[in-house]
């Protein structure tokens, strides 16, 4: 997810998409711990874009 659709998102839908990437960080960690995932860089991904909603998220806590 680029910045740019994260700084579109509503305040609602931002906690949304962050529950649903956190839930998939967990999932991706439990087969990666199990020998079952193939894709070890989507784990990667999945971090960066938990991090992208929680600046957008703290930048508008700062500005409001």
């Amino acid at each position: 997810m680029k910045a740019a659709e994260i700084r579109e998102l509503s305040s609602e839908d931002l906690n949304g998409k962050l529950k649903e990437a956190r839930a998939e960080l967990f999932n991706l960690r439990f087969q990666m711990a199990t020998s079952q995932l193939d894709n070890t860089a989507r784990v990667k991904l999945v971090k960066k874009d938990i991090a992208r909603i929680l600046t957008e998220m703290h930048a508008r806590e700062l500005s409001a």
